[in-house]
């Protein structure tokens, strides 16, 4: 992270340029909060002007000086001179009570004011930084998705988005609000006297280092924390997605002490973070006391002298007081942007990652018509290749399918199909076109992919059936249901096809899951269908119920699409029109049924042991 060039020379311009990049549609906003804070640090700066003017007179009225000039700003000291002077004020010091009110009522109404408008501005850009970090994720490749850690992207989506949207809402401001008080302060006090105000500013200077190492440190440790708890949250979204092979595994006490583990780093750079803090809270705090102390013994020496009022004391008190909060409080700014700026960093991480772009000039194309491998080969980044030199063709409607080892390339194949990747050489075309020049919407429109492990929405039986049409008539549904033999075990639930199923479809079984996935994927048409080990958790009747259902809409008339089946099953093997056998990332054989089991290989070998297995099971049941 610290890589990030954000972070690098130059990267603060960079930083302001990208806050700045979401700020746009809030500036007006922004800008009136700031309005709002320069009213209400003015009036804030009124109110011990107006205490001071009311003791001042008090004072020289006891002395007998009712007459002399009231220590008041100018646009009220010249109307109550003329009224009397301090003997006036003295014997209506209730206005100043009432002044105080109002001004009490205006730096309330302008605090309501920019707090409004603050959480108003920092909620919309909040909104827009999820909004296009949504948007942005939906249109990356498959490949990113494949390497990044689900939990840590909703961290970063969620937690540094707050994040950025808390400094927007508190601390941005607030910077010009420490910025006003400082200018108006020091312009108040030089006017009263010079000496004490460089006597009241003396540990300032001390306080802005404080602040510089407070900003340096938290956020070099910031990160730290942030990273770690992002790999914490990534491993609870694994352990509880995963929490049925923990039990069934008895691996409970391994995940918590990884979790365990895990929780104690995020504890130990939390606590350090929360170490930097104390430090800097309790410094400045002794820093404030000192120079607070040095500000009232100097004033009542001067005081002392003649060369300032009591009152005047009194206003140096309040302002260095009232001073100090904020330079403490920017510590507390410059940290909250350098959390802000890890946070912008990775959102950025995420944001500058190249969205998936399809090839120039790609266009539609008509998917149903014959497809041809030509000496295909591919490799992942860094990786040995995983296809070597495929080769094959298949018809527009026939139904091949793919035996192979676990790795052999099979799902990579059609991985490819469907440009998920791009292979590393040769080339694939559909209807003689290569598919590089035909559109990835296009492709992912009319390519139906079924999933060995189908993916689930915690929605009814209805919704996650009708996600590919979600305009489809039930008759529709109730049709792709009977096709996959899902009709049944619906039924049995007691509101049919309104029963939730649960976060991933936990609450059905692996084989009911599958026909679910293969229900939706036939309720919209397709050109080219991929049956990816889909029938792996159904038993051999429903697997059987399913091809045959599968045959009789192919029989029924129509535009069947070209079936790609991928499974070990021999009986769901046999029925297709061509059978390729993948071993080491290349076609070893490839015929009918009947060719394959005629030649010496994978294919008869795999025949046979399930044959043998099939014949045991028989004889024992018998």
């Amino acid at each position: 992270m610290q890589d990030s060039p954000l972070f690098r020379r130059g990267g603060s311009l960079r930083l302001f340029g990208r806050f700045y990049e979401f700020m746009r549609g809030s500036l007006r906003k922004y800008v009136g909060g700031v309005l709002a804070v320069i009213v209400t640090v003015a009036v804030s700066f009124l109110a011990p002007l107006l205490l001071a003017g009311a003791v001042d007179a008090s004072t020289d009225a006891l002395q007998g000086q009712t007459g002399a000039p009231v220590n008041l700003p100018a646009f009220l000291a010249g109307w109550f001179d003329a009224r009397g002077g301090a003997g006036y004020l003295a014997e209506n010091v209730w206005m100043v009570a009432a002044l105080l009110l109002a001004l009490s009522a205006v730096g309330g109404l302008f605090q309501y004011l920019r707090g409004r408008w603050s959480a108003e501005a920092s909620e919309e850009i909040a909104e827009r930084l999820r909004m296009r970090l949504y948007a942005h994720l939906q249109q990356m490749s498959y490949a990113y998705h494949a390497k990044a850690e689900t939990g840590d992207l909703i961290q970063r989506c969620t937690l540094d988005v707050e994040t950025i949207r808390r400094f927007l809402a508190n601390q941005l401001v607030e910077i010009f609000r420490t910025l006003a008080m400082v200018a108006l302060a020091l312009t108040l006090m030089a006017r009263i006297h010079l000496g004490l105000t460089l006597i009241s500013l003396l540990l300032v200077p001390v306080m802005f280092i404080m602040a510089l190492w407070f900003f340096h440190w938290v956020r070099r440790l910031f990160t730290e924390a942030d990273e770690a708890d992002g790999k914490l949250s990534a491993m609870l979204q694994e352990s509880l997605t995963g929490v049925r092979v923990v039990r069934a595994f008895g691996r409970q006490k391994y995940e918590s002490d990884r979790f365990a583990a895990r929780a104690g780093d995020v504890h130990d750079k939390s606590a350090r973070l929360s170490v930097v803090f104390a430090l800097y809270w309790s410094g400045s705090n002794l820093l404030s006391t000192a120079q607070t102390g040095l500000t009232l013994l100097f004033g009542i020496l001067f005081a002392l002298r003649g060369e300032i009022s009591t009152g005047d004391v009194m206003v140096f008190v309040s302002y260095i007081s009232m001073l100090i909060w904020p330079i403490r409080e920017l510590g507390q700014i410059l940290s909250d942007m350098g959390k802000s700026a890890v946070s912008l960093a990775r959102l950025y991480e995420i944001l500058d990652a190249p969205a998936e772009q399809d090839t120039p000039g790609a266009s539609d194309a008509p998917l149903w018509a014959d497809i041809a491998f030509d000496h295909v080969g591919f490799a992942y980044a860094g990786s040995h290749p995983v296809l070597r030199d495929v080769s094959f063709t298949v018809h527009a409607g026939a139904t091949v399918a793919i035996l192979g080892a676990t790795g052999s390339g099979k799902t990579t194949m059609m991985n490819l199909l469907q440009r998920l990747y791009d292979p590393t050489s040769g080339q694939i075309r559909i209807g003689g076109r290569d598919i590089t020049t035909i559109s990835k919407s296009c492709l992912r429109a009319r390519v139906g992919y079924v999933l060995q492990e189908p993916f689930l929405y915690s929605r009814t039986i209805r919704d996650n059936i009708a996600i590919t049409r979600p305009d489809a008539p039930q008759s529709q549904i109730d049709a792709a249901a009977r096709t996959t033999a899902s009709d049944g075990f619906i039924a049995e639930f007691e509101r049919g096809y309104d029963t939730l199923v649960g976060e991933r479809g936990v609450t059905l079984s692996g084989g009911q899951k599958q026909r679910i996935a293969i229900a939706r994927t036939l309720l919209r048409a397709n050109d080219i269908l991929i049956l990816d080990d889909s029938l792996s958790a159904v038993d051999t009747e429903t697997d059987k119920a399913i091809r045959e259902a599968l045959r009789a809409q192919r029989a029924s008339g129509g535009r069947a699409p070209t079936t790609f089946i991928i499974s070990h099953r021999i009986t769901t093997l046999a029925d297709a029109d061509w059978i390729l056998v993948v071993e080491d990332g290349r076609i070893a054989q490839q015929g009918t049924h009947a060719d394959l089991i005629a030649e010496d290989g994978l294919y008869r070998r795999v025949y046979r042991i399930q044959a043998a297995l099939e014949d045991e099971l028989s004889r024992e049941t018998a």
